[in-house]
C-alpha cells in the first residue's frame, strides 16, 4: 500500500472496488456494510491517511427521503405485460408516504445490471425495491455485492439472505387444485409461469400435493408452462387441449394467462365452467371484469406493496432483514 494521501470517497472506492456509497456507510459504521467489508475500507483510508471533513460526512449521511421501484424496460428480447406490478406499485406508494417518503420508478434493462451505482453514489434514493421479472436475480447478486439496501418481490433463494415479501406459493397451489377437485374435476392442467421460476415450483407442489391427497396420479400431459404474458397463456392453453383435449379444468399461474387462456378455451367451442373450469393467480382487478369473472388467488396485492416499503424502510433504520409471507386465498367468481 502506497502512502499516497487519498482525498475523496471515489478514490477509495476504486482502490477497494466498491461503489462510493458503500465507502461513505463504512466509513460511518453502518450496520448495512460487513464487518469484513467495513475493516477492509477503514484499512484502506488509515493507510491512505484519509480523513472524511465533517460537511462531507454530513453530506453522506443525507437521506433523499426517495425509494426507487425498480420495473423491467421492454427490451428486445423480453416483453411482458405487468399489471401485477403496476398494482403493488400503489400499495408502495402508500406505504411509503405514511412514511414521509417518496417514490422514483425506475425501468431497467433485464440484461444489465449496474444501474444501481447510479442512484445510490448520486444519493437520488436510499434503496431499492425490486419487481423485475425477467433475470431477477442476477439484479439481486449485483445489489447484494455492491451491499445496496432493497427489497424483492418473491422468494429469496436458498443461501441468499435479504428483505422479501412473497405469498404463500404452496398454499395457493393447494386451495386452487382442491377446489377444482371438489367441484368434481378429474382431469386437472397445471398452466405455469417459467418453470425455472422458485414461485412457479412452490404452485405446482401445491397442485401436486392437491392431488395426491385426492388420490390421482400426475400426468404430464396436463402441464405446460407460459411467461406470464397474456400471449403465453394462450399458447399454452393451446397446448395442453392438443396434449389432453379430455382435461376438464386448468389451475392458470396469472391472471392475464388465465384470461387470454379462457379466450381460447371459447374459441375451441369449450364453455366456462361447464366443459373447462378455469382459475387464475393474483385477483387482479381485471380478474372481476373478464368473461366469465375468474376465480382467483389472491396474493392481497395491495398489502404485499404497503409491506414491502413498510420492510425496506425498517431494513434502512435497523439492518433488520425480513422475509415476510402473505397468506394466499380464494377468490370463487363465475369461471370455477
Amino acid at each position: 500500500m502506497t502512502e499516497e494521501i487519498v482525498k475523496t470517497i471515489a478514490d477509495i472506492a476504486r482502490i477497494a472496488g466498491v461503489s462510493k456509497s458503500t465507502v461513505s456507510r463504512a466509513l460511518n459504521d453502518s450496520p448495512l456494510i460487513g464487518n469484513e467489508t467495513k475493516a477492509r475500507i477503514v484499512d484502506i483510508a488509515r493507510q491512505h491517511k484519509f480523513r472524511l471533513n465533517n460537511p462531507a460526512r454530513q453530506l453522506s449521511l443525507k437521506q433523499s427521503n426517495n425509494i426507487a421501484f425498480v420495473t423491467h424496460a421492454y427490451h428486445k428480447d423480453v416483453s411482458i405485460a405487468d399489471l401485477l406490478g403496476m398494482e403493488i406499485m400503489g400499495g408502495v406508494s402508500r406505504g411509503l408516504s405514511e412514511n414521509g417518503f417518496d417514490m422514483l420508478v425506475i425501468h431497467v434493462d433485464p440484461q444489465k445490471t449496474d444501474w444501481a451505482h447510479e442512484y445510490l453514489d448520486s444519493g437520488r434514493v436510499d434503496g431499492f425495491i425490486l419487481m423485475t421479472s425477467t433475470k431477477k436475480q442476477d439484479h439481486v447478486q449485483e445489489l447484494i455485492k455492491i451491499n445496496a439496501p432493497f427489497i424483492a418481490w418473491g422468494i429469496p433463494p436458498s443461501g441468499l439472505n435479504y428483505c422479501t415479501v412473497a405469498g404463500d406459493n404452496v398454499k395457493g397451489g393447494i386451495l386452487a387444485t382442491e377446489h377444482l377437485i371438489n367441484l368434481g374435476r378429474e382431469r386437472i392442467a397445471f398452466l405455469g409461469g417459467p418453470e425455472f421460476e422458485t414461485e412457479v415450483q412452490h404452485r405446482f407442489d401445491g397442485y401436486e400435493k392437491a392431488l395426491e391427497e385426492a388420490g390421482k396420479e400426475i400426468d404430464p400431459a396436463l402441464i405446460a408452462y407460459g411467461d406470464y404474458t397474456e400471449v403465453s397463456g394462450g399458447v399454452a392453453m393451446q397446448t395442453l387441449l392438443d396434449q389432453a383435449p379430455d382435461l376438464d379444468a386448468v389451475f392458470v399461474n396469472s391472471d392475464l394467462m388465465a384470461i387470454e387462456a379462457m379466450r381460447v378455451l371459447r374459441e375451441k367451442g369449450r364453455r366456462i365452467p361447464e366443459d373447462v373450469a378455469v382459475i387464475g393467480y393474483d385477483d387482479l382487478s381485471i380478474a372481476r371484469y373478464s368473461n366469465p369473472p375468474l376465480t382467483t388467488i389472491s396474493q392481497k396485492i395491495p398489502l404485499a406493496g404497503k409491506l414491502l416499503a413498510q420492510n425496506l424502510l425498517q431494513y434502512l433504520k435497523t439492518g433488520i432483514v425480513t422475509n415476510t409471507s402473505i397468506p394466499a386465498e380464494l377468490v370463487v367468481r363465475h369461471s370455477a
